[in-house]
């Protein structure tokens, strides 16, 4: 996937607590990374209204997540986390994640959401399609 399909990134510098002796990013702090871009992302496409946010988005559950490293980020590096929503199911959510330094593309992955009511899943609000649709660039996946 190209950069260019990202319609949102978020820039994030990597903190000493986050990398081992050797300097190198523990690799579960990538999916806090993702997780730092998708509350940006929500905070974009709902204009930063955290009531909105949350009465939208308080079912939304991880159901799959995964990683794939292509290079390691380091202590105090300048990442940008790129980050787009490829599907929206019925009550699932599909988001994409990358990290980039520069012009080095580090890590890739993937996120699944489930929009749930005591403990099934129900049908994505209406305002979520709304934001997403008109906020991504790329063509949404069926």
């Amino acid at each position: 996937m190209a950069r260019a399909d990202f319609t949102f990134t978020h820039p994030l510098r990597v903190r000493w607590a986050e990398a081992d002796m050797q300097g190198v990013v523990f690799n579960g702090h990538y999916l806090t990374y993702f997780d730092v871009g998708i509350t940006e992302y929500w905070r974009a496409i709902f204009y930063g209204d955290a009531a909105q946010m949350r009465e939208t988005l308080d079912r939304l559950y991880v159901v799959k997540s995964t990683v794939e490293y292509h290079a390691s980020a380091h202590f105090d590096d300048a990442l940008d986390v790129c980050v787009r929503i490829a599907r929206l199911g019925r009550s699932s959510i599909r988001v994409l994640f990358e990290l980039h330094r520069g012009g080095a593309h580090l890590v890739s992955g993937e996120n699944v959401y489930v929009h749930t009511h005591a403990g099934r899943s129900e049908p994505l609000p209406e305002a979520l399609r709304v934001h997403v649709q008109r906020f991504e660039r790329t063509p949404l996946q069926d």
